[in-house]
């Protein structure tokens, strides 16, 4: 399906997310705009507190885990690459979901989705998709990390499959640039894109598990990556010593771990990438002008309205409507599977 990147407002405080909600309440569409059969406000008459309660969810979630906005980021990212924005990635389907692929290693925060799922069939029954919910919350988790508030198209419903199989060509960090393009662009997504989806990156965490080889065995004979800054190197080197623990982790923006801002790409052009794909990034010339272009003064202001845009325009990748998938009970299961 089609899309044309557009102008979104962005709220930026807590404020545009009650006048939004009250707006909601009233029935009236926040701004009159459609995705194919995805709109802004699409609950309005059948669930109007469908985001707000996902908003409060996401909120709780996050006071008691910190980690949590980072994890709901990343899952709509897993979710979209797969089978689409269909939810897939919440079926609970043993080894043979996608959740058990390798480049899935990690993901969390089923809980926090499968709350506001339950809190939402109380209330409107039958009515929220488990991959709308996904992708509000992702949204919420951009902007309780201090990014921006923008609008989502709802109207996504759930897919029934959910096959490790399906997940084999999702985006990984040992990925070359050239790979990493191609893989976007078989989602419709630009190179401008790669490089703000990467940015998401200026949340959260990884494991050692997923940077050994960049430390350890990157070059024959055992070397290090050279895009690694040597003065970062040891600090890397120090926190996923050789053959340590692989479990431990480590923030992907190691110096505004916690806060949603444009830190994460002077780091790429200062060699303080902590996992490879992003490093990639500064080694072609095209994705390489557009870290560049948000660096600046006049670029980092663009920044998050771009990445607003980045994201809708990812969660409209095969999104199912209308008559396609269901509306599932619980997002683990799709509908008619014995419990």
């Amino acid at each position: 399906m089609g899309f044309s990147p557009f102008k979104m407002p962005i709220y930026r405080s807590k404020c545009g997310l009650i006048i939004l909600f009250l707006m909601s309440l009233c029935c009236i569409h926040p701004i009159g705009f459609s995705q194919g059969e995805l709109r802004v406000g699409f609950y309005s008459r059948t669930c109007p507190q469908a985001e707000s309660i996902v908003s409060s969810v996401v909120r709780e979630a996050t006071l008691s885990n910190p980690r949590t906005p980072a994890l709901l980021l990343r899952m709509q990212f897993h979710d979209c690459m797969v089978e689409g924005c269909d939810g897939s990635i919440l079926i609970d389907n043993g080894n043979a979901g996608e959740r058990m692929a390798t480049g899935n290693q990690g993901l969390g925060g089923f809980d926090v989705i499968d709350k506001a799922k339950a809190m939402l069939e109380r209330v409107c029954k039958g009515v929220v998709s488990c991959s709308d919910i996904v992708a509000l919350a992702a949204r919420d988790a951009v902007f309780l990390r201090n990014g921006p508030f923008y609008q989502v198209p709802t109207g996504r419903r759930d897919g029934r499959v959910s096959d490790i199989s399906h997940a084999a060509n999702i985006p990984e960090v040992g990925d070359s640039i050239q790979l990493l393009k191609s893989k976007f662009r078989q989602k419709g997504l630009s190179d401008r894109d790669l490089v703000l989806l990467s940015a998401a990156h200026t949340i959260g965490t990884t494991a050692c598990f997923f940077i050994e080889t960049r430390l350890y065995n990157f070059t024959r004979g055992g070397g290090s990556d050279p895009a690694i800054s040597p003065d970062f190197l040891p600090k890397l080197k120090a926190k996923c010593p050789f053959r340590g623990d692989i479990n431990v982790r480590l923030p992907l923006d190691p110096v505004t771990e916690e806060t949603f801002d444009v830190q994460i790409l002077r780091n790429i052009r200062d060699g303080l990438a902590v996992i490879e794909s992003d490093a990639r990034l500064y080694d072609d010339r095209a994705t390489k002008r557009v870290v560049d272009s948000y660096i600046g003064q006049r670029g980092s202001s663009a920044f998050g309205q771009d990445f607003a845009e980045a994201m809708v325009k990812m969660g409209n990748i095969g999104v199912k409507t209308g008559s396609q998938g269901e509306i599932r009970r619980i997002c683990t299961a799709v509908n008619g599977v014995p419990l």
